[in-house]
């Protein structure tokens, strides 16, 4: 049997099978970003915002602990038992929103699609990580989050399309169907990765240890006592808030102006692709120049996306926003997770990855409940110019707390990989 080797060229067979597998995910979730919130508004008479933003808060509440789930199991379990069991939440969720007879229904299936994201995308993005060891962590990274967004992207202008020519149910649903079926089955052909850990602690970091650091530890760390972490999870969470926004706000602000299904998946994908391609660059350079430049860009950019969004008429004007929001996102998307793999123990990346996917993907949960209660006081612009207010904050809490992380480039050993 060939020995194990960390790096991408040694392992790109299993490599792009985790890719496309996330391609395959992202491509689930993003069969509803063009249409769920008008199934709501046009379908269910859902006129309150705040209302149709539960899905999205039920979609968050549920991710992001799932997220820290995923992490422990795959670090006791395994990555491809998580992958699988994820896979296994998702075949249901097109046919609950194809056959919906109410709102309530399309919320319940948010809750399965939450666990499938929290699941099925932690373990490509741990699979993968394991698989190249430290030195190519922005660029493994990188190819992670590209192959998911551009899976969203894909999915967004398709069943916007669909839904343009054929309505809005069931043929966006059932190309959704087809998607989870094939995400499942490519799972048959992963392989586990955990015997990648070990290696990498072994040639690293000594020999492995006998027991994983406790979980409250790794909670604390990742949560509040270590600063650099800390910037993340607080950067994390706050980019969720525009995520929810672009997610929510923008096919309702579209839609208002009287643009229809097939224009407003046009602008979603682009948002999507923008972000998704652009991080096959962002996450590699993340490697040669800093984690902690990437990152403060990222939400300044991200900010100035919302805000051109908040002033928004014309199609040009929202396909812009679109483009700076996704730019924005990519710069700081797998470059914070990069620094959350430089800073924890091998051993304990999977769970230091879920402690900070809780916080990341919880932004969709406490961003869902404010931007509702903006919205509900508030006009569509001036929402968009209030979480681009907070986006900006989060730029100066990053600047203020992140340590540099890449080993090329580290300041202090203690936060060298």
């Amino acid at each position: 049997m060939k020995p194990l080797q960390l790096g991408l060229r040694a392992n790109l067979g299993q490599f792009t099978l985790l890719a496309l597998d996330n391609v395959f995910v992202g491509m689930l979730v993003g069969s509803e970003r063009a249409v769920v919130p008008l199934v709501g508004e046009q379908s269910f008479a859902v006129s309150s915002t705040a209302l149709l933003l539960a899905f999205v808060v039920a979609f968050g509440f549920i991710k992001g602990p799932l997220n820290l789930v995923a992490g422990r199991l795959a670090d006791r379990w395994g990555r491809r038992n998580v992958l699988l069991a994820g896979w296994v939440f998702g075949l249901p969720v097109p046919w609950m929103l194809l056959f919906a007879p109410s709102w309530v229904w399309i919320v319940a299936a948010n809750v399965l699609l939450g666990a499938n994201q929290g699941f099925a995308w932690s373990m490509t993005v741990t699979s993968k990580v394991d698989l190249v060891g430290r030195s190519q962590r922005g660029l493994a990274l990188g190819i992670n989050e590209f192959s998911g967004y551009i899976g969203v992207a894909i999915a967004s202008a398709v069943t916007g399309a669909l839904a343009a020519t054929y309505g809005l149910r069931p043929a966006p649903f059932i190309f959704a169907a087809i998607v989870a079926v094939m995400g499942f089955l490519l799972v048959l052909l992963v392989r586990e990765t955990t015997p990648f850990v070990h290696l990498e602690q072994k040639t690293y970091g000594g020999a492995v240890p006998s027991a994983a650091q406790p979980m409250r530890e790794i909670f604390a760390d990742v949560t509040w006592r270590d600063k650099t972490l800390r910037a993340c999870s607080q950067a994390g969470c706050i980019n969720k808030f525009s995520d929810a926004a672009i997610w929510v706000l923008l096919p309702l602000g579209m839609a208002a102006q009287g643009w229809n299904a097939a224009a407003i998946g046009a602008v979603a994908g682009t948002y999507a692709a923008s972000w998704g391609i652009a991080q096959l660059g962002t996450g590699a350079l993340s490697d040669r120049f800093g984690r902690k430049p990437a990152i403060v860009a990222g939400l300044v950019l991200d900010a100035c996306g919302l805000a051109v969004a908040g002033i928004a008429s014309a199609l040009a004007i929202w396909f812009a926003a679109a483009l700076l929001a996704g730019i924005g996102t990519a710069l700081l998307y797998p470059v914070l997770l990069a620094v959350v793999s430089d800073v924890a123990p091998p051993v304990s990346r999977g769970t230091a990855l879920g402690v900070y996917r809780l916080w990341r993907d919880g932004g969709y949960a406490a961003g869902g409940l404010v931007i509702g209660l903006f919205a509900a006081r508030l006009d569509l612009g001036a929402t968009f110019m209030t979480v681009a207010a907070l986006l900006a904050i989060s730029a100066g809490l990053a600047q203020l707390w992140m340590q540099e992380t890449c080993t090329r480039l580290a300041v202090t050993q203690g936060h060298a990989a």
